[in-house]
């Protein structure tokens, strides 16, 4: 291909350099109206908009006399009208300033000359703000709103599909590996809800995250505002205007909000990826096991050689995309805390690439969600490997002895089943020579693989509890715990604590789950273990705390 052909180039799907703006497009644009540059230019206009209104209601500041109904109205269709045009009309004035703030500010200059009151103030437009100002709350904007309409939402599909394969499979045995090797049993579904849980935990931590702002001039000083109105607390204002965008406000800066808060969301996003990258390859290497079937759709092609083959595309993209996302947003988490003294500029450039990470992030959760839909269950292949592992059993029946004081119980066991063929058969015959109570020995003798899951089942059928209560205890305040309950399990008590802490009787609820919701209740930090008992009627099984407020 010759030079002067690829400069005739367009962009266009086949030309775009990279794959989210030209193969994956289509799934991931949702992300653009937040993430493009049209969206960075669609937030600095807002944000020099809402200035613009916010001096306009300091009574010091007379110059800027408070906007009429009809005025706000007018530059409020300015922020709701904003579209590709005006984009343009903005990036065409850029090519002249060379300065993208400046050329936001002369394309608000120039369409509001035709309002009368706004024109009379045009030059308090940027008013005493330096671009980084405006940037980034620009930045802080596009993504919260990313995160609220599209990242988190997406992630809590993928939360949800996988907590549905824990209900629907919750009763159906497995063969776990450790090491790779069989190890006891479990249920297909407990699996995909340590997952869920795993996810949505994180989920969780990756909402609290607060997106931060500054307001504070060119070195964080308010040096431009002080010296135009004095006495004027331009801290407060900053405060407010900044917490009117919905986001926190950071009053300890220096010319660039220091982007921790981001550092602080990338690495949540990316660890969240990680627990996605590990169920990718789980669901992957079931697959190759057999556990799993993949619904086949007329036309698609597996192999260009081999026609047999349906690969498990879906979660290799999944992983793929998880790794380049992981990649990119590790980078931005470890560089752009890291600016020179006061400022300088290579966080600029760094941060045109949040979308990046975002946008392969999307594209994996979707190409994940896309595999899950085509899983199919292969019982008999489940089946066929518990069949073929009885020495699992060694576990249960070695722990038993012990309980009824049988010398060298592990011993005994080892010498039967390392390395060695263990049938049925050979498995009930050792059972039937050990010298245990009656009730023990039949007990063990009606073992099977497939029965020797332990509280498996149950804790897939709780995940979504599981989910839920962390969820909602996350967000339930400091003096108040919102209603917990088991999901339809009649020997669970409601814990409902709407009430003072020193009125709840111990005596009326769980211990753990007293214990739990006193020490949140009372202010105390806690980190909760969820764990589904089978034979307790509590929800909450264990807890730890790292510190506790005494009362």
């Amino acid at each position: 291909m010759s030079a002067q052909n690829s400069r005739d180039f367009e962009l266009s799907s086949l030309t775009a350099l990279s794959p989210l703006d030209g193969r994956y497009w289509g799934k991931v644009k949702e992300l653009a109206p937040y993430m493009s540059e049209y969206g960075l230019i669609y937030f600095r206009v807002l944000v020099e908009i809402k200035w613009l209104l916010k001096l306009s209601e300091i009574p010091e500041v007379v110059e800027v006399p408070r906007f009429s109904d009809e005025a706000r109205s007018f530059l409020q269709e300015l922020i709701d009208g904003f579209n590709l045009d005006d984009a343009q009309e903005i990036k065409n004035i850029e090519r002249v300033t060379n300065h993208d703030v400046k050329a936001v500010e002369y394309f608000l200059k120039k369409k509001c000359q035709s309002q009368p009151e706004v024109a009379k103030v045009l030059e308090f437009f940027h008013f005493a703000c330096t671009s980084e100002d405006i940037n980034n709350l620009a930045h802080a904007l596009m993504l919260k709103e990313s995160m609220d309409e599209v990242i988190l939402p997406a992630m809590d599909k993928v939360i949800s599909a996988i907590a549905i394969m824990a209900e629907n499979n919750a009763h159906i045995p497995m063969l776990s590996r450790t090491h790779g090797q069989p190890a006891s049993p479990t249920t297909l579904g407990k699996e995909m809800a340590v997952f869920a849980v795993r996810l949505s935990r994180e989920r969780n931590k990756i909402s609290q995250v607060e997106i931060m702002g500054k307001f504070a001039g060119a070195v964080g000083n308010y040096n431009a505002h002080l010296s135009a109105y004095p006495s004027i607390n331009w801290s407060g204002v900053a405060e407010e205007f900044t917490k009117s965008l919905g986001l926190n406000f950071n009053g300890y800066v220096t010319q660039i909000e220091s982007h921790d808060y981001m550092a602080e969301l990338f690495d949540s996003i990316t660890r969240f990826n990680t627990i996605l990258i590990d169920f990718d390859r789980d669901i992957w290497g079931y697959i190759s096991l057999g556990y799993f079937k993949q619904i086949t759709k007329a036309g698609e092609i597996g192999s260009s050689t081999m026609p047999h083959k349906v690969n498990p595309i879906d979660f290799e993209n999944s992983e793929g995309n998880l790794g380049k996302a992981n990649a990119g947003l590790s980078f931005l988490g470890e560089k752009l805390p890291i600016s020179r003294w006061q400022r300088d500029l290579t966080d600029s450039t760094v941060l045109r690439n949040m979308g990046e990470g975002l946008g392969h992030s999307l594209l994996a959760y979707k190409s994940a969600l896309q595999g899950i839909a085509k899983l199919q269950v292969n019982e008999t292949r489940l089946n066929a490997d518990l069949n073929q592992s009885w020495e699992v059993l060694a576990e249960p029946i070695q722990t038993v002895m012990r309980r009824f004081g049988v010398p060298e119980p592990y011993e005994k066991l080892k010498e039967l089943t390392r390395g060695r063929a263990v049938s049925e058969e050979s498995m009930r015959e050792f059972i039937e020579r050990l010298e245990l109570p009656t009730e023990g020995k039949i007990r063990l003798v009606k073992m099977t693989p497939h029965s020797y899951i332990g509280a498996a089942a149950e804790l897939a059928r709780n995940v979504n509890t599981a989910i839920s209560l962390g969820n909602r205890m996350k967000n339930a305040g400091i003096n108040e715990i919102k209603r917990f309950s088991s999901r339809d399990r009649d020997d669970c008590r409601i814990l409902d604590l709407h009430m003072e802490p020193n009125r709840l009787d111990e005596n009326e609820y769980p211990s753990t789950s007293y214990d739990l919701a006193i020490s949140y209740v009372r202010g105390g930090q806690y980190e909760e273990i969820w764990s589904i008992s089978s034979q307790l009627p509590r929800i909450i099984s264990d807890q730890r705390m790292l510190q506790q407020t005494q009362v």
